[in-house]
C-alpha cells in the first residue's frame, strides 16, 4: 500500500519528533508550510507554551515571491527571539524536506543571528 503526501509527511514528522524536543533557553523553532504562506514558531515543549510566532500574513513581511516571503520570516522569528533574549534554537522542519521555503526560513533565521 502506498502512503499520501499528508500520510508519508506525518510519518517523517513523527521520526523528527522524537528526537527534538524544546525547553525554555533552547525552545524548538517549528515550520508549517501552506501553498501559499508560512509560518513559524517557538515553543516551550516543557512547559507547553508557544514563546513567540511569525508569519508570512504578518504586515511586515512582504516579499514578491513566497521564498522572498519565508526569507522575511525567517529574518522576523530572529528578530523577536533574540528580543526575548533567545539566541539558539532546535529547528524543526515538521516533516517537509529541507527544500525550497523551509530552507528559505531557516537561511533568514540564521541571517538575523539564531542559530539552528
Amino acid at each position: 500500500m502506498r502512503l499520501t503526501k499528508i500520510e508519508r509527511r506525518k510519518r517523517i514528522r513523527s521520526r523528527i519528533r522524537k528526537t527534538i524536543s524544546g525547553n525554555a533557553s533552547f525552545p524548538r523553532l517549528s515550520v508549517f508550510r501552506s501553498n501559499n504562506e508560512i509560518y513559524a514558531q517557538l515553543i516551550d515543549d516543557k512547559a507547553g507554551k508557544t514563546i513567540a510566532t511569525a508569519s508570512s500574513r504578518e504586515n511586515d513581511v512582504n516579499g514578491s515571491s513566497k521564498l522572498e516571503k519565508s526569507l522575511n520570516v525567517g529574518k522576523l522569528i530572529a528578530k523577536r527571539s533574540i528580543k526575548l533574549g533567545i539566541s539558539a534554537v532546535k529547528f524543526d522542519r515538521s516533516g517537509y524536506l529541507y527544500h525550497g521555503r523551509v530552507k528559505s526560513l531557516a537561511e533568514g533565521a540564521r541571517e538575523g543571528g539564531l542559530k539552528l
